[in-house]
């Protein structure tokens, strides 16, 4: 007989192993088709189930730790084996759609245990006060233990807990609950365990902590949320998120709830330690859980998307407290403030700020702070200025940091009456009076402006009136006087601030360095030196090394390297800057300078100098310095001869970006870049369209190659 056909729907259903993120698939019915041949064969027995097989139907529901586990280890691990597998008898699983997650958090906050009245109050209360200002010459515990025998009343629970609460330095409340402990007096309980750690928390003495933590888990003391919140907002404190997340997962494998003030800890602590993820499942699941957040739990999610310039998680922020209805406080407004700035959205910012006001929030300190940075940052001279003026007229409060950030924006910006006001605001403030940050400020707009006589006069009051000079200000009048060839004063103005103790750094040898490639005098040059030899003596070394025609190039890019490795990261560029100016102010040193470039862009400090397209090549030298552009121009030239010799393809276009200053002092290459093309005749013309950039058709920069004589020495 023939082989038969049968077919038959089978509906498959399987469920997920996470309960959290249980979901309802529809299923539809497929058909198997099989064939029977036609010898029967006897029907097998089904086998019973046995204990595997009642497992895989109904698999282990996984605890609320697991579920908690960050999506890396559970749904994006590679491990197969324990992902579910279909059974030989699927069973449908119904899920109710109504049916709330598993709770993640205690909406009910822990109830602090009531005080009953207790007669001897006043007694201990003066004797508590007696411990707190007792100090003792050696140190030592003994004599501090001594005094604890004076307590006026019996030890008992309650007056214990009395004391205990009352000492304010942590060396004492401690020495005091050990010595609790060795009196065996009554059992010790949670709370006394929970005080004594509030205590350690506010001298950060987190070691100390997570030794009574372990010391009640091995006693079998209870540790109840007061203990977990303590715990992790201890290691928070000290830093140690890692330790805040161990107690976390601890807390519930012991199965115990956080309540909403753990639960923002340890928000804020994956969110120092950057896992946003885990931070926005524990947000939802809180949500989910019932939990309406607080503000300090939105200004933990406001400050985490601020520090990653996320202005659509910003959004989200704003967006989820005005659906709850939480009004923020000054702290959400300010944390709020801050991450539109790190997310470059002063309009916003400013936007935030008329809402704050507006709704009853009085701004402090901190908050024109940020929004003066803001308006800095962004160049919003007009803003910044009438905000000022908001803050005089409304008397919001001000100091020295605020003060000093209105100074240094106006630094940047050029603002020098502004600035002189506000200087002289601060010197009829009696509480904010000029530092020497402010100062500086005021040395940094002369300086750039070139106003040296106000800049000594500067100078000359802050000696008068005590105030330290650093080595900021150092450096803008120095750089100021360089510029006005007032060398004498420069190495005066050196030596005072030497005698006063600031101690050179590199930003402080670069400007001297950059005083050293424009003196003309060989008198000058080496009193600067001489200035330089005290804070660098390497450096003054390798200048002098520049006119040594028999060093090689091998060992002249060693002692370059070294000169590198002993300075700093941001001050390599400069230095390699200066150097050339150096070079190109020596007639003789040219090929020096082209040298030193090289090397420049060899090690990594030249970038963006040079970006090629299809169509265009672009030289960018909007981080060179004058003879450094110039070096840079002269080799790209040499270049492009080389390859016009060669008959090689050619861009359409060439293009040399200068930048353009934007301080109201700053002196941009586009003048001296300007002088340098028409010394070399070379075929770029400004842009029109664009300021700074100098542009030549390819048709022109070929002419211009063939008239000349292709060689590296003809086109400089």
């Amino acid at each position: 007989m023939g082989s038969a056909t049968l077919c038959t729907g089978v509906d498959v259903h399987f469920s997920l192993p996470y309960p959290s993120h249980s979901t309802k698939f529809s299923s539809k019915p497929f058909s198997v088709r099989c064939k029977s041949s036609s010898s029967k064969s006897p029907p097998k027995s089904q086998p019973k189930p046995t204990l595997s097989d009642s497992d895989q139907t109904h698999p282990q529901i996984p605890s609320l730790s697991e579920q908690l586990k960050p999506l890396s280890k559970t749904i994006l691990t590679g491990d197969i084996s324990g992902r579910p597998h279909l059974v030989s008898k699927p069973k449908s699983t119904w899920i109710n759609p109504t049916k709330p997650r598993p709770s993640v958090l205690s909406l009910q906050r822990h109830k602090r245990h009531n005080y009953s009245y207790n007669p001897q109050i006043r007694d201990l209360k003066l004797f508590a006060k007696k411990l707190n200002e007792y100090e003792s010459e050696s140190d030592d515990e003994g004599e501090f233990l001594a005094v604890l025998e004076q307590m006026p009343h019996p030890p008992t629970r309650e007056n214990a807990l009395l004391l205990l609460n009352s000492l304010k330095p942590w060396p004492k409340t401690y020495l005091f609950f050990n010595w609790i402990k060795t009196q065996n007096l009554f059992p010790m309980e949670t709370i006394f365990y929970n005080v004594t750690m509030k205590s350690l928390r506010f001298g950060r003495q987190f070691q100390h902590i997570e030794e009574l933590a372990e010391e009640m888990i091995s006693t079998g003391i209870e540790l109840d949320n007061i203990t977990y919140s303590t715990i992790i907002t201890c290691a928070k404190r000290c830093n140690l998120f890692d330790k805040a997340v161990k107690w976390f997962e601890r807390m519930y494998k012991t199965g115990l709830m956080p309540d909403e003030v753990t639960y923002s800890a340890i928000l804020d602590v994956y969110a120092k330690l950057g896992k946003v993820e885990e931070v926005l499942s524990l947000y939802e699941r809180g949500r989910a859980s019932g939990w309406k957040p607080d503000p300090i739990a939105f200004s933990v999610l406001g400050k985490m998307f601020g520090e990653a310039g996320d202005y659509d998680g910003i959004r989200y922020v704003l967006q989820e407290m005005k659906s709850l209805g939480v009004q923020p406080n000054l702290i959400v407004y300010n944390t709020l403030l801050e991450a539109m700035g790190r997310a470059g959205k002063p309009g916003l910012a400013r936007s935030l700020f008329e809402e704050m006001v507006g709704s009853g929030v009085v701004p402090d300190a901190k908050t024109l702070t940020a929004l003066v940075k803001i308006y800095g940052k962004a160049r919003w001279a007009r803003d910044a200025l009438e905000l000022w003026e908001r803050m005089k007229s409304n008397g919001w409060p001000m100091d020295f940091i605020l003060y000093n950030t209105l100074l240094s924006m106006c630094a940047d910006l050029g603002l020098v009456e502004e600035a002189e006001n506000l200087f002289e605001d601060m010197k009829k403030s009696e509480h904010c009076r000029p530092d020497s940050f402010s100062y500086t400020a005021m040395l940094n707009i002369y300086g750039s402006g070139g106003n040296v006589d106000r800049a000594m006069q500067l100078f000359d009051e802050m000696s008068d009136r005590g105030v330290a000079i650093n080595v900021m200000g150092c450096t803008c009048l120095t750089q100021c006087l360089g510029r006005a060839r007032r060398i004498d004063d420069l190495v005066k103005v050196f030596d005072v601030s030497l005698a006063r103790g600031v101690k050179p750094d590199d930003r402080l040898c670069g400007c001297l360095l950059s005083v050293v490639s424009f003196c003309e005098e060989t008198q000058d040059v080496n009193k600067v030196l001489s200035c330089l030899h005290q804070a660098n003596p390497k450096l003054v070394a390798f200048v002098n090394l520049l006119g040594e025609k028999k060093i090689g190039f091998e060992t002249f890019k060693e002692e370059f390297r070294i000169i590198l490795t002993d300075t700093a990261v941001e001050a390599r560029r400069p230095f390699c800057n200066c150097l050339i100016d150096i070079c190109r102010n020596r007639n003789h040193l040219h090929e020096r300078a082209h040298e030193l470039l090289y090397l420049g862009t060899l090690y990594g400090l030249y970038p963006g100098l040079h970006n090629r397209t299809a169509k265009e090549w672009c030289l960018d030298v909007r981080s060179l310095s004058v003879g450094a552009a110039h070096t840079a121009l002269e080799e790209w030239m040499a270049t492009v001869s080389k390859i016009v010799q060669r008959e090689e393809a050619l861009p359409e276009v060439f293009s040399a970006n200068t930048g353009t200053g934007t301080h109201k002092f700053s002196q941009g290459l586009a003048s001296a870049f300007a002088s340098h093309v028409k010394k070399l005749a070379a075929p770029f013309i400004q842009s029109e369209e664009k300021a700074g950039c100098f542009v030549a058709t390819r048709e022109d920069l070929v002419s211009w190659v063939q008239s000349k004589i292709i060689s590296p020495a003809a086109v400089v």
